[in-house]
């Protein structure tokens, strides 16, 4: 067989290797409880500053 022949075979190979889903994961949600806080240190000004000159550049 030549280069760029088609091969039935593998064409088959292939759409059955596509077609096949996995289900060897674990799907399970992890549950999250507890509190979550996130304070930067910059005021919203500085904020809107520091984006204005990315913005800009």
């Amino acid at each position: 067989m030549s280069m760029g022949a088609y091969d039935e075979d593998e064409h088959e190979r292939r759409e059955k290797k596509n077609t096949t889903v996995e289900t060897d994961f674990d799907d399970d949600r992890s549950e999250y409880r507890g509190k979550l806080e996130f304070d930067s240190g910059d005021s919203t000004e500085a904020l809107l500053d520091q984006f204005k000159r990315i913005k800009s550049s």
